[in-house]
């Protein structure tokens, strides 16, 4: 996340301002953080990552949203814009408006030189914060790599590695695989 304006608000002022901005804005502790653009290669892996999770979950009960669709982290009432989130259970939102959910499986970032700091330390450990959260993916969009983080049965968080040998992972908490190949399609050309 790219820090480009503040302001300080309640939640209920984040969430009035919010529904009607061009831009969007997480929200931690009566600040509001503008999000900057993504680039190319960025919106190609998401563009990926939503055609391939949707073409495989879409007989189940699995839905994937893409980055417009806003998480709250109740616990410590943060609301993020995660790149890629996938839901399995009944949907839960915060009101009627239906635009924030509560309970992801799985959430997955694109990392970028800007974020990747964030995403791999303070918001690895506010979704951590998610009872409902089982699976975190960290994604490159410099190289061919990608970052899984598993919780266990034991409450553990577990991390397998996806590079040039290992070029699939499996995606235990919505049972889909990735491949480089998919998810880097048209990335580097």
């Amino acid at each position: 996340m790219q820090e480009a304006t503040k302001f300080n608000v309640t939640e209920t002022e984040y969430l009035r301002i919010e529904r009607s901005s061009e831009i969007k804005h997480e929200y931690y502790q009566g600040e509001m953080f503008a999000m900057a653009g993504a680039s190319r290669k960025h919106n190609l892996i998401a563009s990926n990552l939503i055609r391939d999770l949707g073409n495989q979950l879409r007989k189940g009960p699995c839905r994937v949203f893409p980055s417009g669709m806003r998480v709250k982290i109740d616990k410590i009432g943060k609301y993020v814009y995660p790149d890629v989130t996938v839901v399995c259970e009944k949907d839960e939102f915060t009101d009627d408006q239906e635009d924030t959910i509560t309970n992801p499986d799985l959430i997955i970032e694109i990392l970028s030189e800007s974020t990747e700091a964030y995403d791999r330390g303070h918001k690895f450990a506010h979704y951590r914060k998610l009872v409902s959260l089982k699976e975190y993916v960290l994604i490159s969009q410099d190289e061919q790599s990608i970052e899984t983080f598993t919780k266990n049965d034991s409450g553990y968080w577990q991390l397998s590695e996806t590079n040039e040998v290992q070029t699939e992972i499996i995606l235990k908490s919505v049972g889909c695989k990735l491949t480089l190949d998919d998810v880097y399609e048209k990335v580097f050309n």
